[in-house]
């Protein structure tokens, strides 16, 4: 609990309204985490902020607070939330209603996949408070009916994936357009010097908050490990520790749409009750997953990364990494989907023979080791037939390769033609290689 949470503190200590105190009770939150205590002081003075934390330590509350107690009433568009992702724009808006539900504000999300047509109603009644992604914040602000000259807090909220998933432009020209006196807050689970450049270049003499430093980037109630397993015993083993762990609830991240679609079918035929979650399904359909899911009523989601950064629920007890992420940083998103606020979380890794480089760039990145673990009741599967027939393809032209270089060893000249005197300790040369690279570039030796 010390880790992530202030037990020397309470949100009374922080000088809240009673409306927010009244919210965040209701929330069932007594001790502030961390980031909160440290950050919310010099957030609700008006500075701006440079803020990093672990991920799954209440960076959404430690920046909501803020933005409930500075917007008034009779101000709309007066704050802007920025999120790389549909489904965290649905969450964190969801954060700031419940912490402001004894306020009067407003607030409203937009984003890519709900029609114009409804966020376009919603933004023609002057909300305080706009949650979106760069793409639908822009689109809308070009179509009149997001004006940013009112904003007076700016909120870019995992800055470190919306860089990572290609918004750096759209959010310079979004903080470029802000030419009025406003308030502006970073906050990551990661700070990188693109990071760092671009909040010299838009805060204004920020207060830096670092609560991770000299730490893990990891909780350490999130208890990892990692199993070592062939390509093609994946499923066998996932569906092995589903029915022997019987977890609460499960999140299994997969890296392509298509594996996710394949791998939730193997599970629904093994009898898992197991849903798909991932870029290409309908907004609506993406939404009602993420509801039975707060509402505890699912058992195994197989996602995309889209919902790395995207999903909030308490609840989920594991976290399974079906593939390894190739960016380590992934990783550490992933694995934040459990153990949020202080409750205990398992993250398993599937690692594949190759991948031994990956796993250890990934506990460096994490400083944390990343144990081994293994079923004695699991018993590894034949190779494919495809891997086999690759085995012997692969077996037969490594031995073309040592036949041919026997041969050229054999037709080397048997007699001593080593001369000390130009060669020291080598062989003289007597014929041009069999093969050279034909490189017709000049140079001063040629």
């Amino acid at each position: 609990m010390d880790e992530v949470y202030d037990t020397s503190a309470t949100f009374a200590d922080l000088g809240l309204s009673d409306p927010v105190l009244r919210g965040i009770r209701e929330m069932g939150f007594e001790h502030p985490t961390h980031i909160q205590a440290v950050m919310v002081p010099p957030a609700l003075d008006g500075s701006d902020i440079l803020g990093q934390s672990k991920t799954g330590t209440g960076k959404t509350v430690a920046f909501g607070i803020p933005i409930i107690e500075r917007v008034k009433t009779d101000s709309p568009f007066a704050s802007l939330c920025l999120v790389p992702t549909r489904e965290l724009a649905i969450q964190v808006t969801h954060e700031l209603r419940n912490i402001g539900r004894f306020t009067d504000l407003h607030v409203v999300p937009i984003y890519g996949g709900q029609r114009m047509k409804v966020q376009n109603e919603k933004l023609k009644r002057g909300p305080h408070i706009i949650v979106g992604t760069p793409g639908r914040v822009m689109d809308m602000h070009r179509r009149g009916r997001l004006p940013y000259e009112h904003i007076q807090l700016a909120v870019l909220d995992e800055v470190d994936r919306m860089l990572d998933i290609g918004f750096r432009d759209d959010i310079r020209q979004i903080l470029s357009t802000l030419q009025q006196d406003h308030q502006t807050i970073f906050v990551s689970a990661t700070i990188s010097r693109e990071i760092e450049t671009l909040a010299r270049h838009y805060l204004n003499n920020p207060v830096k908050i670092d609560v991770s430093e000299g730490k893990s980037l990891t909780v350490s109630q999130v208890h990892q490990r990692h199993f070592t397993v062939q390509p093609w015993d994946k499923n066998r083993l996932l569906l092995h520790l589903l029915k022997n762990e019987e977890p609460a609830l499960t999140l299994v991240f997969c890296r392509t749409k298509q594996t996710v679609d394949a791998l939730t079918g193997y599970l629904k035929r093994k009898g898992i009750s197991a849903h798909a979650m991932h870029g290409d399904m309908y907004q609506n359909k993406r939404n009602r997953v993420m509801s039975r899911m707060r509402k505890g009523e699912l058992s195994v989601v197989v996602a995309s990364d889209l919902a790395a950064r995207g999903l909030d629920v308490d609840d989920i007890s594991h976290v399974i990494n079906y593939d390894l992420p190739e960016d380590p940083e992934v990783y550490v998103h992933r694995i934040g989907r459990t153990a949020r606020v202080g409750k205990d979380g398992i993250a398993w890794s599937f690692v594949t023979p190759e991948q031994g480089a990956l796993l250890t760039a990934i506990e460096k990145l994490t400083n944390v080791e990343i144990l081994a673990s293994e079923y004695s009741d699991f018993k590894p599967g034949e190779p494919p037939a495809a891997v086999l027939n690759q085995q012997k393809e692969e077996a037969r032209r490594q031995d073309e390769i040592r036949t041919t270089h026997s041969r050229v060893r054999t037709s080397l000249p048997t007699t001593d033609t080593s001369d000390s005197s130009k060669f020291p300790g080598g062989q003289v040369p007597v014929a041009l290689p069999r093969k050279r690279m034909g490189g017709r570039i000049r140079t001063k030796r040629s």
